[in-house]
């Protein structure tokens, strides 16, 4: 006569109850361990990296300090496996150069997994590293996130890379350490890459909003994961005139509501009316009593730098973008968000030294 091995079902409320208590123990406490094993896993690898600068590469004789790295790589994968190959080696001691603070490290590790810190110390420029450890951080950005976000520049593409460094670090500071009083140069971008919405030739404001629609979860993700969706064409009535709201988010972080509007064509001046008028109705009737103002990205095709900047739009709550709806290649991306922020910056630079 066989066994029953089927698990009788949990009949009482009791048992029930008990059931989710002692789940819920054992899921917190595997989540427990696998962060402590990344913690120390992560912060092996930075000592590692650390013994490897201070032992080896501090010797003059490069090739005397690649071949004992080779002959050390070798002996380490034949016993602990293929985490410690060669080029894992000299990742470690990028690990230690690109962040060379233990008490860093050891607070990184309980965000970040080691997969993460690879695609980082793949960066050069210390501020942009800077850039994506905080923001991964604080979003608990997936390795694929991480990389794709690192792919389309969005560091060069956000509002904040065309301010002086030490505007950077202080809002990078401030993100750690209050999120809730995060600036929205952190996550307001310049150009956004709308290349996901197939959108057909001659296409129209109202193409352009239902494709916007139809990819909803790209959009978002490309503007930025603390984005809710909340409606498209809000009526707005007032007077005796009804206006629309193109599409309405809310920020989780800003605590703002954030209109857009579409614009199939280069900015226009009188766009600033037209949504500064949103953005006080918004204000007066939307607003509630524990948000910040609401904000408005216009995005269009193109614009002009200095009818922005004449028009007062580069540090109130109106932020002109562009989007572009074909990924142009790399290099000229790069190059075009390079002169961009060069700009930004020359700009700064010849404000801060008018006479007062």
């Amino acid at each position: 006569m066989s066994k029953d091995t089927t698990t009788p079902p949990l009949q009482e409320p009791e048992a029930q109850n008990l059931y989710g208590s002692i789940r819920e123990l054992i899921q917190l406490a595997r989540r427990q361990v696998a962060t402590q094993v990344n913690h120390m896993l992560v912060l092996t690898y930075w000592r590692i990296g650390k013994l490897i600068k201070t032992e080896i590469s501090q010797d003059d004789r490069s090739n005397y300090g690649e071949g004992t790295l080779k002959v050390l790589a070798a002996k380490l994968t034949l016993e602990f496996g293929n985490g410690f190959t060669y080029t894992s080696l000299t990742r470690m001691a990028k690990f230690y150069i690109a962040v060379n603070d233990e008490h860093i490290v050891a607070t990184l590790s309980q965000q970040l997994n080691w997969s993460h810190m690879v695609e980082i110390i793949k960066l050069e420029d210390e501020l942009k590293r800077d850039f994506y450890i905080a923001l991964c951080s604080e979003g608990r950005w997936s390795v694929r996130v991480l990389r794709e976000r690192i792919e389309s520049m969005l560091y060069e593409r956000t509002a904040i890379a065309k301010r002086p460094d030490l505007v950077v670090r202080q809002e990078l500071a401030q993100l750690q350490q209050q999120p809730e009083h995060a600036t929205p140069n952190l996550f307001l971008k310049d150009p956004y890459l709308l290349d996901f919405l197939n959108l057909p030739q001659g296409f129209s404001e109202k193409n352009l909003e239902s494709a916007i629609l139809e990819e909803l979860e790209h959009f978002i993700l490309e503007l930025g994961n603390d984005f809710a969706f909340m409606a498209r064409q809000k009526r707005l009535q007032i007077g005796g005139n009804d206006y629309y709201v193109d599409l309405l988010f809310y920020h989780r972080k800003l605590r703002r509501l954030v209109l857009i509007e579409l614009k199939l064509g280069s900015f226009k001046a009188e766009y600033k009316g037209q949504v500064e008028l949103y953005l006080n109705w918004l204000a007066k009737y939307e607003q509630q009593p524990d948000e910040n103002p609401p904000i408005a990205i216009i995005l269009c095709s193109g614009k002009e730098l200095e009818e922005i900047e004449l028009l007062g739009l580069e540090k109130g709550d109106i932020h002109v973008a562009e989007y572009w709806l074909k990924l142009p290649p790399k290099a000229v991306l790069q190059a075009k968000l390079h002169q961009a922020i060069q700009d930004a910056h020359l700009k700064l630079d010849l404000n801060q030294s008018d006479p007062i």
